[in-house]
This record gives structure tokens, C-alpha cells and sequence, in this order.
């Protein structure tokens, strides 16, 4: 049995992976301690674990999120470590495979998905005027599945071992046939319980914002940061149910058998490649189109201005969404599918450009004659415009279907993907994360360490994959664990940009240290002169985040209220606000799938099944649950409105 545990169970041989069982168990035992030494358990069960408020959930995602930005940043400086130099030792080539694999899988679904959930639960409600979200319970349930799927996922590392058929897991690389071991199983099982959340969160969020909207806010008075999140609930609704079955049908293959994929018996390898594409570009758009939300959001504010194009956007977004699902086989010209099938794709490819290149011009046009501030948030959405944009033009490139033939698989692709989902995404999520911080956490992000990190990250950045276009076009491929002497010179570069880059991150972890304990507290709910109605709540944010529910008049229904003198608290219209219950059934039922998913992992039926059971059980329970919630007196809200206006005031 103990042989069974240290050769086959635990991953060894390898001074990282010892060193990571360390870290987990340091981590672990330090985390322990400080519960009991504080006494906080208690407190965390109450105030977070049980948790059904939108606004506590959101900071889960976005801390969730910024953990899983350091496991995979990490990955990343071990992969340019190698690369640094020919013939480097530092990772074998399967050790290399398997960071590779986990680097692009955690970056794109465990780090940016819960960032732009995270910032959607804090700032969707308050937008639109709502007080909680339209399944509260179904939201904490979307939390903890994402989270035990992220956990599943990354335990490999050290239990099993990683996936390392890329991030994109090809069959048959990721195939019954050439990665017999258990650890692809990890892949398919720990994204398949994450996509459960995210596909619940996307039901939510468009059930939330179709029916909960404030009096008078129509569809077209609307912030633009919760149209992207509406749009984007409508892509993940479409799109993740394919990623789902794909997952299901690869996991058949390997665990049971079947044929859906393999060489043999009929199978289609292909089919993968155009499921998993058919989810995996509209997912670019799920991850970018919140930050153009942001960006929206940043640009007005700090540009002192309304919008320009409001319209204009929320129809270049639509169209994006749509042509999202039309552009899938531009990730595999070069694999045979003909003349006239690429000629279309490349196509409808090059049209996705057009409406980007609207809303780039109507951010411009935001600023023209803007009285503009220059605060940390104003600085990521300025170095997301020429940094994305350089991503957009390299993919109208690379979407030209002759041309791929020369950039498909090279460096020149990991350039431009990074161009785009670096600078527009990370860059908006940053943006969102110091724009909403004082409304999450009653006080702003320090502005110097915030315009340090903001430097290190953004020419880190640059110096990092701005290298990579010409190693491309030298002939550098990707998926390399190793480089010839001539493209020396410019991977010494890219890897020191990399260190630079992570600096940046390091400092800004650390402003989040330093804020907390410094920076003054919040004396109005206002922290930016904000136009939007979640600057009209008072911080920190009550439960029931409005006393009383607005009314609309326009997309800026709080610049409008400043311009009256009118607030969102009318004390003779208050009445008892129905709020929903705090539950530990979502942890318990994630909790449960976890366990069961991990059995299958293994190919453990004992576990997997007792498993199953253990979670229609959770369902049958949450079926006979006739607690609805209760009401928050008037006294109450009262009181809590006096002592935070009082302050505001």
C-alpha cells in the first residue's frame, strides 16, 4: 500500500514537485493555525462559506482568481527559464509538456473566467439597482463548483500528475492511446465541474439583468459594463454546453471505453479539435468582451464625459457575439479542410475586426476634449488601447488563411494571443479591480505603488512577447521545450521581460497589503465621481445594497441624480426588504462532486458512486427547502442608513 502511495499516488522524482508539496503543506498548516490562533472559523463559516450575497461571492472569485494568476504566472517563469538558453536543463521535456498544459488551462479557465465573474457579481446588482442577484443560491453554488473544479484540476500537480497534452488536449495526444495515465482525467474532470458554475452563473446573470432592472431602466439605459456581462451571459449559455459535452464525451473514451475520439473503432479525432473550437473562440470573447465593459466604464469616468456612442457599442458587442460562433475553423486552416471552407472562415474572421475597431474609435472619442485624470485605473485602460490594438491586427494576420500557413503553430501566434488576452483582458481586470476596490473594501488601492506596478506590468509586457512576433517569423515554433542558438538573443529578452512582468504582479499583491493597513477609509460612497448607480450606494455597501430602489432616466442614472441633488434613500417610500438566507449546502454539495469526480479521476467506483448518491441526496435536500429568506425591518434600515449617510456626510 505505501509503495502503492509514494510511486503511483504522489508525484516524485522531481526537486520542483517536492518543493511544491512543501509550499501546500506549509500554506495549509499556516492557514489552519491562524483560524484557530483568531478564532475565525466561526466567522468564515457565518460570513463567507455560507455566503449567498453577490458582493462576498464576487471577492471569492476575484481572490480565487488572483491565486490562480500566481500558480499560473509561475508556470510561465519556469517555461521562459528554459527556453532562456539552448539546450537548458532546467524542465525535462515532459515536465515542460505538463506546465505548458496547466499554464494555458489556468490561465484562461481558473484565473481570467473568475475575474470577470468576480467583477460581474460586484458590480451587475448595484448597477441595475438590484439588491441581490435572481438565484442567490444558485450563485454560491456556481462559486464553489468553480472552485472544487480548480482545486480537482490543480491537486494533479503533485497527486497523479499533470496533464500535458496542452491546453487544447488534441486527440489522440489526449487520447485512451498515447496518455494511458490518469492525469488527462484531471483535465476533463476538474474543467467539466468548473464549466457546471460558469454555466449556472451565465443563466443567472441573464435572468438578473433581464427581469431586475430598476424602474425605467429599458435595455438601452443600461450601464455599458452590464450590457457586456448580459452579452457575455448569452455566449456562455450557447457555448459552454459544447465544451460540456466534449468533456463528456473524451471522458467516456478514457474511462470507459467508447469510441467518440479514438483511432480505432470509428472514432473522429477531429470532431474534438471542432467541438472544443466551436466552445473555445467564443470563450475568447467571454473573457474580453467584460473588460471592453470596464474599459467603458474607466474611460467615461476618468475622462469626465458621457460615453460617446453609447449605441454604437452596445451594437458592435451583439455583433461580436454573434460572429463569435462563425470564426471557429480560422484555429485550423492548415489541417485540410479545402480552399472554399477557409476562404469563409478567414472571411468572417477579418468582419469580427470591424466592430472591435468601432469601439476602439469610440473610446477615442470618449477622451477627445475630455478633462481627463490620470488615476491607476484611467492608466490600464490608456496601455490596453495601442497594446490591443497590436493584438487585433496580428489576428486579422493570422485570420488570412494563406498567411497562417506561415504563422500557424509559431511563435508568432503565442505573441498575438498574449497581446490580446494579456492587454485586454488582465489589463481590464486590474482596471476593474482598482476601479471597484473602495466600493468592495471601503478604501482605494495606494496610487504610487498602483503606478509602479502599472509600469513594471505594462513594459514587462512588452519586452516579454513583443520578441516572440519576430521569433515567430524566424521559425520558431510553439509547444518547443528547447531552442536553437540563433533564436538566443531574443528569448534571453522575452524571459527577462517575464521576470519584469512578474514584479509588476508582486508589487501589486503587495498594495493590496499595504492598502489595507495605510490607505484612509472611504468617506463617501462616491470614490471617483462616478456616473453609474453603484457609486450610489453608500460604503460599505448594506446586505440589501439600496433602501430604497431607484428610478432610470438614462445610462448615467447617477450622474443625473448629482445633477438633481436626488439620492437612492427616499425614507418615506421605505418597507421591509425581503433577503434571501445564508446556506451551507452549496459548499457541501461542491464539496460532495469533488469527491465523487476525484474517484473517477482514478477510475475508483467505490468512491465515484457513494459520490453521485451524495449529491442527488444535496438535490432531493434542496428540493424539500421551504425557507424563503426573511425581511430586514424598517428600524433596521434606518439605522444602517443614518450611521452610513451620517459618515458620508
Amino acid at each position: 500500500m505505501w509503495d502503492f502511495i509514494w510511486n503511483d499516488f504522489l508525484v516524485t522524482g522531481e526537486p520542483i514537485i517536492y518543493g511544491a508539496m512543501a509550499s501546500i503543506v506549509l500554506a495549509t498548516v499556516g492557514i489552519v493555525f491562524v483560524l484557530t490562533y483568531f478564532k475565525l472559523w466561526k466567522w468564515l463559516w457565518d460570513e463567507y462559506l455560507t455566503t449567498v450575497d453577490h458582493k462576498k461571492i464576487g471577492i471569492m472569485y476575484i481572490i480565487a482568481a488572483l491565486a490562480m494568476l500566481f500558480r499560473g504566472g509561475v508556470d510561465a517563469l519556469m517555461m521562459r527559464t528554459q527556453l532562456a538558453l539552448p539546450n537548458m536543463n532546467f524542465l525535462n521535456s515532459v515536465h515542460y509538456n505538463e506546465i505548458f498544459t496547466t499554464h494555458g488551462t489556468v490561465m484562461i479557465l481558473f484565473m481570467a473566467m473568475p475575474f470577470i465573474i468576480g467583477l460581474m457579481n460586484v458590480a451587475v446588482p448595484l448597477q441595475i439597482g438590484a439588491r441581490d442577484v435572481a438565484f442567490p443560491f444558485l450563485n454560491a453554488f456556481s462559486f464553489w463548483t468553480f472552485f472544487f473544479g480548480a482545486m480537482l484540476f490543480n491537486i494533479s500537480f503533485v497527486i497523479g500528475g499533470s496533464p500535458s497534452a496542452g491546453w487544447t488536449s488534441y486527440v489522440p495526444m489526449a487520447g485512451p492511446e498515447l496518455s494511458p495515465e490518469i492525469n488527462q482525467n484531471y483535465y476533463l474532470l476538474g474543467l467539466q465541474l468548473s464549466g457546471i458554475g460558469t454555466l449556472a452563473t451565465g443563466i443567472n446573470f441573464l435572468v438578473t439583468i433581464l427581469r431586475m432592472r430598476a424602474p425605467g431602466m429599458t435595455l438601452m439605459k443600461m450601464p455599458i459594463f452590464t450590457w457586456s456581462a448580459l452579452i457575455t451571459s448569452i455566449i456562455i449559455i450557447f457555448a459552454f454546453p459544447i465544451l460540456t459535452i466534449a468533456l463528456a464525451l473524451m471522458t467516456l473514451d478514457r474511462i470507459f471505453g467508447t469510441h467518440f475520439f479514438t483511432l480505432a473503432g470509428e472514432g473522429m479525432p477531429m470532431m474534438w479539435a471542432n467541438l472544443f473550437w466551436l466552445w473555445g473562440h467564443p470563450e475568447v470573447y467571454i473573457v474580453i468582451l467584460p473588460a471592453f465593459g470596464v474599459f467603458s466604464e474607466v474611460i467615461s469616468t476618468f475622462a469626465r464625459k458621457q460615453l460617446f456612442g453609447y449605441k454604437a457599442m452596445v451594437y458592435a458587442m451583439c455583433v461580436i457575439a454573434g460572429l463569435s460562433f462563425i470564426v471557429w475553423v480560422h484555429h485550423f486552416f492548415t489541417m485540410g479542410a479545402g480552399a472554399g471552407v477557409n476562404s469563409l472562415f478567414s472571411i468572417t474572421t477579418m468582419l469580427i475586426a470591424v466592430p472591435t475597431g468601432i469601439k476602439i474609435f469610440n473610446w477615442l472619442g470618449t477622451m477627445y476634449k475630455g478633462r481627463i485624470r490620470f488615476n491607476v485605473p484611467m492608466l490600464w485602460a490608456l496601455a490596453f488601447i495601442p497594446n490591443f490594438t497590436i493584438g487585433g491586427v496580428t489576428g486579422v494576420m493570422l485570420g488570412m488563411a494563406s498567411a497562417d500557413y506561415q504563422y500557424h503553430n509559431t511563435y508568432f501566434l503565442i505573441a498575438h494571443f498574449h497581446y490580446v488576452l494579456i492587454a485586454g483582458t488582465l489589463f481590464g481586470m486590474f482596471a476593474g479591480l482598482t476601479y471597484w476596490y473602495p466600493k468592495m473594501f471601503g478604501h482605494k488601492m495606494n496610487e504610487k505603488l498602483g503606478k509602479i506596478s502599472f509600469w513594471f506590468t505594462v513594459i514587462g509586457f512588452n519586452i516579454t512577447f513583443l520578441p516572440q512576433f519576430f521569433l515567430g517569423l524566424m521559425g520558431m515554433p510553439r509547444r518547443t521545450y528547447t531552442i536553437e542558438p540563433e533564436w538566443m538573443p531574443l528569448n534571453l529578452l522575452s524571459t527577462a521581460g517575464a521576470f519584469v512582468l512578474a514584479a509588476g504582479f508582486v508589487i501589486f499583491t503587495f498594495n493590496i497589503y499595504y492598502s489595507a493597513r495605510y490607505e484612509p477609509r472611504e468617506k463617501t460612497g462616491d470614490a471617483w465621481d462616478g456616473r453609474s448607480l453603484e457609486w450610489a450606494t453608500t460604503t460599505p455597501v448594506p446586505h440589501y445594497n439600496f433602501a430604497t430602489v431607484p428610478y432610470v432616466n438614462s445610462h448615467e442614472a447617477y450622474w443625473d441624480m448629482k445633477e438633481t441633488g436626488a439620492t437612492t434613500y427616499d425614507e418615506s417610500k421605505l418597507e421591509p426588504i425581503h433577503m434571501p438566507s445564508y446556506k451551507g449546502l452549496p459548499i457541501i454539495m461542491s464539496a460532495i462532486m469533488f469527491i465523487a469526480s476525484f474517484g473517477l479521476v482514478w477510475h475508483w467506483f467505490w468512491l465515484a458512486i457513494p459520490g453521485l448518491l451524495g449529491v442527488i441526496i444535496c438535490m432531493v435536500i434542496r428540493s424539500f427547502d421551504f425557507d424563503e429568506g426573511y425581511h430586514v425591518p424598517i428600524e433596521e434600515i434606518k439605522r444602517t442608513e443614518e450611521q452610513a449617510r451620517g459618515r458620508k456626510e
